[in-house]
């Protein structure tokens, strides 16, 4: 075997989502965020399209990200869903995250590969970030949802169409123990066929 098994399995089994809310005040370097990009350049990509493109804002710039992520969850969200908690969550996290990474698709110019292989590569990209995280005792939080997905926002971010943003991504070090993962029996989830 070229690595250890058990090495890698557990630092799958042990990658977590933890929103930055819950982060210790400890700082995440420059050259840690480099090297979650360096590992999603790693990820598997149809047709060599690498399509994983990264905005990394830090300091000041992550207000200035916060502030327009809270401005495109207020044109997004429906009044009667709208919740302040919410905005103020969004408008404020750049207090508790030492930074915040745009992640977006870059299409290919001639569109060749079907535009779904180009997200799921970004996503690969996120995956490999989130195992490196993992390796530091760190979470990578991937924030989603209608704010992130506003054209506006992407325009404010220099993102045009057919280019599109995919998340927010918050690397931190939860505050306490580890968060305990669960899932279902991978058995459950599996149909074998031999004939």
């Amino acid at each position: 075997m070229k690595f250890n098994l058990t090495d890698v399995q557990n630092v799958i089994r042990e990658r977590r989502s933890v929103r930055p809310e819950q982060f210790k005040p400890r700082k995440v370097h420059r050259d840690q965020i480099e090297a979650l990009i360096e590992g999603a350049n790693w990820a598997p990509t149809h047709g060599q399209t690498e399509p994983w493109r990264f905005k990394v804002y830090t300091e000041s710039g992550l207000e200035f990200l916060q502030v327009k992520l809270a401005e495109a969850y207020l044109r997004t969200a429906k009044e009667e869903s709208f919740l302040q908690s919410k905005y103020d969550r969004i408008r404020n996290r750049y207090l508790c995250a030492s930074a915040g990474i745009v992640v977006y698709m870059k299409r290919q110019a001639s569109e060749k590969i079907p535009e779904i292989e180009e997200v799921l590569a970004v996503g690969c990209a996120v995956q490999n970030m989130s195992l490196i995280a993992t390796s530091y005792g760190m979470s990578l939080f991937w924030s989603s949802g209608s704010a992130v997905y506003d054209p506006q926002f992407a325009e404010e971010m220099g993102i045009a169409l057919p280019d599109r943003v995919l998340g927010v991504l918050y690397p931190g070090y939860p505050e306490g123990e580890w968060p305990e993962g669960r899932r279902q029996f991978w058995m459950t989830k599996v149909e074998w066929f031999s004939e």
